[in-house]
C-alpha cells in the first residue's frame, strides 16, 4: 500500500502544480482560500482514483473523516461568503435553470463558466457520501442536504455575499446525489475504523 500512497502523492502534486497558473485567475472574484479547496479535491480524488485501479484499500478512522470533513467545510464556508475586494452581491433568481444557460451560451469566460457550474456539483460531492456513510433514511437524505443548501442561499442573499439563486441550489442538490450514488464505489476503497472507545465497550 505504501506505493499506493506514494504513486498517488506525486500524481496528484504534480497535476495541481501543472494547473495552477490556471486556478490563479480565479482569485479576482474568489477568496484565494480557493486554491486550498482545489488542492484538496485534487488530491483526494487521484488518492481515491490510484487506489481503485490498483485495487488497494485503505483504513481510517472515522474521527479523522470527521476531522477532514469539517476543514473541508471551513474552506468551503470561507470560499462562499468571503469575497476579495470586499464584493458585494444583492441579485437573486428563481427561475430554474435560467442561470445554467447563460453560462452555457458563451457569453462568459470559460474558465469562469466551468468553474460556476462544475464547483457548484463537485464541491458537494463529499456530504452525499458522507450522508450514505451515516446511513440516514431516506427521507433524511432528501431533506437535510435541501434544508442545508437552502439555508446557505438565504444567508449569501441577507449578507450580500451572494446571489440567491435556484440554480445553485439545483447543481450542489445534483452534486449531493452524485456523491449518494457514487459511496458504494467509494467504500470499495476506504474502510472506516470505529471508535477505539467503542471497541473497547
Amino acid at each position: 500500500m505504501k506505493r499506493t500512497i506514494y504513486f498517488s502523492i506525486v500524481i496528484s502534486q504534480l497535476l495541481f502544480l501543472i494547473f495552477l497558473p490556471v486556478f490563479y485567475q480565479l482569485f479576482s472574484y474568489l477568496h484565494p482560500i480557493v486554491i486550498i479547496v482545489l488542492w484538496m479535491c485534487i488530491t483526494a480524488l487521484i488518492f481515491f482514483l490510484v487506489f481503485l485501479i490498483r485495487k488497494d484499500t485503505i483504513t481510517i478512522p472515522r474521527w479523522l473523516l470527521n476531522l477532514l470533513l469539517a476543514i473541508y467545510s471551513l474552506c468551503l464556508f470561507v470560499l462562499l461568503f468571503i469575497r476579495p475586494n470586499e464584493q458585494v452581491y444583492d441579485n437573486w433568481n428563481l427561475l430554474p435553470f435560467s442561470t445554467i444557460s447563460f453560462y452555457l451560451t458563451g457569453d462568459v469566460p470559460p474558465l469562469v463558466a466551468f468553474y460556476n457550474l462544475a464547483a457548484n456539483v463537485v464541491l458537494f460531492v463529499p456530504y452525499g457520501l458522507i450522508i450514505m456513510m451515516n446511513r440516514m433514511s431516506k427521507i433524511m437524505q432528501y431533506l437535510l442536504p435541501l434544508l442545508f443548501i437552502s439555508m446557505i442561499e438565504f444567508l449569501q442573499f441577507i449578507t450580500r455575499r451572494g446571489s440567491l439563486d435556484i440554480d445553485d441550489l439545483i447543481l450542489n442538490m445534483f452534486g449531493v446525489y452524485v456523491g449518494c450514488l457514487l459511496t458504494p464505489v467509494f467504500q470499495r476503497v476506504v474502510r472506516l475504523k470505529a471508535n477505539e472507545s467503542r471497541e473497547n465497550l
